[in-house]
């Protein structure tokens, strides 16, 4: 019987780091998120969020729903 993986997969990961975003208001620093950037260039790719530079430093923030 194969054993199950205790390690989360970038599906957990992506779903936490939405909820994440959404208890912060929709953004936060990309240096306070302590998701790997695999996970965050995964839902860019999907494009559930968006990476913005405000001159003071880059921001995740979820995109808006349609």
């Amino acid at each position: 019987m194969p054993r199950k993986s205790t390690y989360p997969t970038s599906t957990d990961q992506s779903s936490l780091c939405l909820q994440y975003l959404g208890r912060c208001g929709g953004s936060a620093r990309l240096c306070s998120i302590n998701f790997s950037l695999s996970v965050i260039q995964m839902l860019v790719n999907q494009r559930k969020v968006k990476i913005t530079n405000t001159g003071a430093g880059f921001y995740v923030q979820l995109e808006e729903s349609k």
